[in-house]
């Protein structure tokens, strides 16, 4: 019975560990930035636990540092879809511990976006993709479904005199796989 638990314990994020996911996200234009827009990406993350649950109930729980690959994004504008490519060098996630098989957690990050085409229209080729994200891992062991709600913000961050962004709410669905170093 002990050799149960533990084998369920270890298959929980932990300190050391990583996560391999892949995810998809769709969503709309929101307030303040260019309306009419919608965007879907699919993406890949790579995610080492950094600490140990650390804090007080029941905000208790573990940081993870990951990197996305996005080699799908279609932004639907005005004008026509136009396809991209991403990485985000930085996402943050806060892992809150939890005894059933739903696990919330949030998460933050960002990195570049490049078109083929003007985003927003008549813009960049280039932009900056950043967001915040409110979800749950759904599952028990090693493998979890998530599910999330995305803010996500495009944007040149200057690099053209016009710079209106394009602000989106995502919802995102993700398949991933905990593991541990032995």
């Amino acid at each position: 019975m002990a050799a149960g638990a533990q084998s369920v314990a270890d298959q929980r994020p932990a300190k050391g560990g990583t996560e391999l996911q892949i995810w998809t996200a769709a969503g709309h234009s929101a307030i303040n930035g260019i309306g009419d827009t919608g965007v879907w990406n699919l993406g890949l993350r790579y995610g080492v636990i950094l600490t140990g649950a650390r804090g007080p109930r029941p905000l208790r729980g573990r940081l993870e540092y990951a990197v996305d690959a996005v080699p799908m994004y279609l932004v639907f504008q005005p004008r026509g879809a136009t396809y991209g490519v991403g990485v985000n060098p930085f996402a943050f996630k806060w892992l809150f511990d939890a005894r059933g098989r739903v696990a919330p957690y949030f998460d933050f990050g960002g990195g570049i976006l490049l078109t083929g085409s003007k985003v927003p229209a008549g813009v960049s080729h280039v932009n900056f993709a950043s967001g915040t994200g409110l979800g749950v891992n759904v599952g028990r062991g090693r493998a979890h479904w998530s599910l999330e709600v995305r803010w996500l913000h495009i944007s040149d961050a200057g690099l053209t005199e016009d710079n209106p962004g394009i602000n989106v709410i995502q919802a995102r669905a993700g398949l991933g796989w905990f593991h541990h170093k032995e």
